[in-house]
């Protein structure tokens, strides 16, 4: 199952996306162009599967994090509920 992504601002700087993820759900294998910002709104865990292999997440909401283009990794939403974040883009 895919979380669904939301485009909440879309310009020549920033790219603003919520992601919703139903208990389960996955970004899908994929590769960050950008620098970006993650700002959790709900406390919870997460998958991440990389090249390093698979690792769980504890995200705190309103704890925000950053990393830099190239990332590559899909998430998954281990939590019985729904999980959301709004990842914010820098262009």
């Amino acid at each position: 199952m895919k979380a669904r992504s939301t485009v909440q601002m879309d310009t020549d700087r920033v790219v603003v996306t919520q992601w919703r993820f139903a208990p389960g759900a996955e970004t899908g294998h994929h590769v960050h162009a950008h620098d970006y910002v993650v700002v959790p709104l709900i406390t919870g865990t997460v998958r991440v599967e990389d090249s390093a292999g698979e690792r769980e997440v504890e995200m705190h909401a309103g704890v925000s994090y950053a990393r830099s283009a190239g990332v590559a990794h899909n998430l998954v939403n281990v939590n019985g509920y729904e999980f959301r974040f709004v990842e914010v883009e820098l262009r």
